[in-house]
């Protein structure tokens, strides 16, 4: 697969606007995707944790099932985006998304049908998760799309969330408690704060396509 990226013209007029549309309700999209999965989350735990009422780990599940939407619908506003950097890796980037909603909704049917859930559920979810979002900080860093510190911060995130699932499967740490809830912060901060902020105040950063360059120059996006 070709990993070489490309940077387009500056957009323009009704282009430039969709652009920043994009950007802002990807930005509201990430903000409530979090906050849904946090409330679900802590619902289902509740109910597999002795919680009697099944009414709210009914409520945590349509809850995840929404966060779960959110996130396919931020992949598919982000592609063409991203296709603009490269349109090769970029397709990945809602494939993955598609794949992380599947695995969750897929784990919640199972916990409304049996009443328990999925063994190591979470841990399942943040594969894809990590690995779409390891697609996007990268195209991220290499266009300048965002600030350089923002798309390392969420590229450091989803690469320890994705070196983390073996590491907790084998039993090595507990990404759900103590020390190893420090492979899933900086992923977090920045689904939650810093990628939103960022593009609810600003949106994407403009592109330019280089005129002319020397060989072997490196192109100015990825500085």
């Amino acid at each position: 697969m070709s990993t070489t990226t490309t940077a387009r013209p500056a957009p323009t007029g009704r282009h430039a606007g969709s652009r920043r549309r994009i950007a802002t309700t990807v930005g509201i999209l990430f903000v409530a995707q979090m906050v849904m999965a946090m409330v679900g989350t802590s619902l289902t735990e509740a109910f597999v944790d002795g919680a009697v009422d099944r009414d709210q780990m009914t409520l945590g599940v349509l809850l995840m099932m929404g966060s779960g939407l959110a996130v396919i619908a931020i992949g598919l506003l982000m592609y063409p985006v991203l296709k603009d950097v490269n349109p090769h890796l970029a397709v990945w980037y809602p494939v993955l998304r598609i794949a992380e909603f599947s695995v969750s909704a897929a784990c919640g049917i199972y916990l409304l049908a049996q009443s328990e859930v999925v063994p190591n559920h979470m841990l399942w979810i943040y594969v894809p998760t990590g690995l779409g979002g390891i697609v996007l900080t990268y195209l991220l860093l290499v266009s300048g799309l965002v600030p350089r510190a923002i798309a390392l911060l969420g590229l450091v995130g989803y690469v320890a969330l994705t070196v983390g699932v073996p590491l907790d499967l084998l039993g090595v740490l507990d990404m759900g408690a103590g020390p190893g809830l420090l492979l899933v912060v900086p992923g977090g901060l920045f689904e939650l704060v810093f990628l939103p902020a960022w593009l609810l105040i600003k949106g994407f950063r403009t592109v330019h396509a280089p005129q002319s360059r020397p060989t072997g120059a490196i192109h100015p996006a990825i500085r």
